[in-house]
């Protein structure tokens, strides 16, 4: 019954998610710099990892079939958009219009089987769309630059809510789906976003000004808490409490990514409003 096990624990926890993300994140890093193929093939490892995570979570009677009909359409969407040419087509319609028709077929597919066919639509645009913006965004113009800024936005983020919350604690943010998520940790995160891409602006000159770059490390740490409280629920409502094991201590690929997925997103329409002739 002694309060130092909960310590313990949390110090613990905390040592294994700064051992993996010093492993992953120059490896990921790099390979974003590369681009072109390099980068291709490891947003298609992702996609395929999470929509196998996806599988088991959201049809556990077909995790398989599941996996296979929204990882398909996903995969199709993304590499007719890595394909698409010139790269800074503003309307890449042939992506949009496979990822959807995907998303159907995967609905269709399922249901014909008896099992979840909306949880199969919903995954391929849950997991597709983001991989599909991800490779639009990179490859535009400063394609690198934009996308570090969703990357590191996202995870200076997500660690600054999560040791933020853990040292102040404080009212909960969401108790009824995600119960150790705090105030405290959300304010956290939204003011290291802010500072994160203030920083980063500063070295790429990706924006005019600071405040531009600010507004944009708000909106994206915004959305960044706001796709990780959403993976709650949907973790809540499928019974399970991680997605999967696949990380040290983050448990699957989509606890990892589920905040930077909505980034990459946020990013995208920011880049989009940019290449409409926003001045930023």
């Amino acid at each position: 019954m002694s309060p130092p096990k909960p310590a313990k624990s949390s110090a613990s926890e905390l040592s294994i998610r700064i051992a993996s993300a010093l492993v992953l994140v120059p490896v990921v890093l790099y390979v974003v710099h590369l681009g072109d193929w390099a980068f291709l093939m490891l947003i298609s490892i992702g996609v395929a990892l999470l929509s196998i995570e996806w599988g088991a979570m959201a049809a556990p009677k077909m995790p398989t079939r599941m996996a296979v009909a929204v990882c398909l359409p996903a995969l199709a969407g993304m590499f007719a958009e890595a394909l698409n040419k010139p790269y800074d087509s503003i309307h890449p319609v042939l992506s949009i219009a496979l990822l959807l028709f995907g998303a159907a077929c995967s609905a269709a597919y399922i249901r014909r089987l008896g099992g979840p066919w909306q949880d199969a639509a919903y995954g391929v645009l849950y997991i597709g769309w983001p991989a599909f913006v991800l490779i639009w965004l990179r490859q535009t113009g400063n394609g690198f630059e934009w996308v570090l800024f969703a990357f590191l936005i996202a995870w200076t983020a997500d660690s600054a809510a999560y040791l933020v919350g853990k040292a102040v604690g404080g009212p909960k943010l969401w108790r009824k789906y995600s119960p150790n998520k705090t105030w405290s940790g959300f304010a956290g995160g939204m003011m290291a976003g802010m500072l994160a891409a203030g920083t980063l602006s500063d070295i790429t000159g990706l924006f005019k000004s600071s405040t531009s770059a600010q507004i944009v490390g708000l909106l994206t740490a915004l959305a960044t808490m706001a796709g990780d409280l959403w993976e709650s629920m949907l973790k809540r409502r499928y019974g399970v409490k991680d997605s999967g094991d696949l990380i040290p201590g983050h448990g699957g690929l989509l606890d990892r990514v589920d905040g930077l997925m909505f980034a990459i997103v946020a990013i995208g329409g920011i880049r989009l409003l940019v290449m409409l002739g926003t001045v930023l």
